[in-house]
């Protein structure tokens, strides 16, 4: 190619380049608010399915949206006000119990070491604690340690203030939540007729598709992570665990996430079952039998029924979504990734394959 005006050519390309590195600088800058409006979004499809049962039962859409939006609300407060309050006392009483354990280094060693004893009487426990020992002595723990007690203050600081900035970051994203809600119609019609008239009855239809599984799919995640909770505190309860109330909301918030966070959150509170002084092998094995028998239940027999309407995604992309969703964004990316991964799935199946075909 022959180039006339090498300057006017490489001043285009410089005014170019700057705005790409304008467009990427601002989208880092705004990161935190379109994860806010993602998030609304998120959410705003999820109780959509409520909404629309509401407006069969002959609600207006206005009287729909108040009503659901009141109630999610006042089941949040009532269950925050019944159960923060033992929640904060059982963390309490857990970081209580993890100071005297560091505090009393020496005894608590010595303790679990006469419990793996007792426990494991054909396992060389000398050998094993030989070993970690030596281990740490080339890791240099104890500068570690120091390192990380001089930091506290600074942590603390650091803490607070990502307190506050949830707090208001959960603010903004209850009002967007809300809004969209309220506007979900008007604002499918306004995205809907930027698609040229020829193609936009077939693009409706996919959207809705879209719309209807990522509702389901919030509305299903949620409903199992409910039942995980209630069910995690009533068994745990009755074999005595211990920190049954932080137990169950960890059961809870695990279950929300797809495939993995069962496992994951199970596994956690076996291990809360053996702590020192509170727990015991027994009511270990107990909740480890539990969950292993829930999980079974969960996967074959309650899932299936609550996420019929869902898209169904194959096991191996929901656990590649996941991973990639919360090396993102964290526990929402990987909260998010699956819709998106089902929405992929139907533009796959209805757009993409139909016309691989045709040619």
């Amino acid at each position: 190619m022959k180039i006339h005006n090498p300057f006017r050519t490489a001043l285009v390309a410089t005014l170019g380049v700057g705005l790409g590195v304008i467009l990427i600088t601002g989208a880092q800058t705004l990161s935190t608010v379109i994860l806010y409006i993602g998030t609304a979004l998120f959410l705003s499809l999820g109780l959509d399915p409520l909404v629309s049962f509401l407006e069969s039962r002959g609600l207006p859409r206005w009287a729909a949206v108040l009503a659901t939006i009141v109630g999610v609300l006042g089941i949040f407060v009532v269950i925050v006000l019944i159960v923060l309050p033992v929640v904060v006392q059982q963390v309490s009483q857990l970081v209580e119990r993890i100071t005297l354990l560091i505090i009393d280094g020496d005894e608590t060693v010595q303790n679990f070491k006469d419990w793996m004893t007792e426990t494991f009487p054909n396992l060389q426990v000398d050998a094993v604690f030989a070993y970690v020992e030596n281990w740490m002595q080339e890791e240099d723990w104890a500068r570690t340690v120091t390192e990380w007690s001089s930091s506290i203050g600074q942590g603390v600081l650091v803490v607070g203030g990502a307190v506050l900035a949830g707090l208001f970051g959960a603010f903004i994203v209850l009002v967007l939540t809300i809004y969209f809600t309220a506007s979900t119609p008007s604002l499918k019609g306004a995205v809907y007729q930027l698609v040229p008239a020829s193609k936009r009855e077939r693009f409706i239809d996919i959207a809705d598709q879209i719309t209807d599984s990522v509702g389901h799919y919030v509305m299903g995640q949620v409903t199992l992570g409910v039942i995980n909770g209630i069910l995690s505190a009533i068994y745990l309860s009755i074999i005595g665990a211990p920190f049954t109330a932080v137990l169950a909301v960890i059961a809870f918030f695990f279950s929300l996430i797809p495939l993995v966070g069962t496992l994951t959150g199970s596994t956690l509170i076996v291990l809360a079952c053996l702590l020192p002084g509170v727990g015991s092998p027994g009511t270990a094995l107990a909740a480890a039998i539990w969950y292993l028998v829930y999980m079974q239940v969960e996967a074959y027999f309650i899932a299936p029924r609550i996420m019929s309407r869902a898209v169904a995604v194959p096991g191996a992309v929901v656990v590649i979504a996941a991973l990639a969703g919360g090396a993102l964004l964290g526990l929402l990316g990987a909260l998010i990734a699956i819709p998106v991964a089902a929405s992929i799935l139907i533009i796959y199946r209805q757009v993409l394959i139909p016309r691989m075909n045709e040619r």
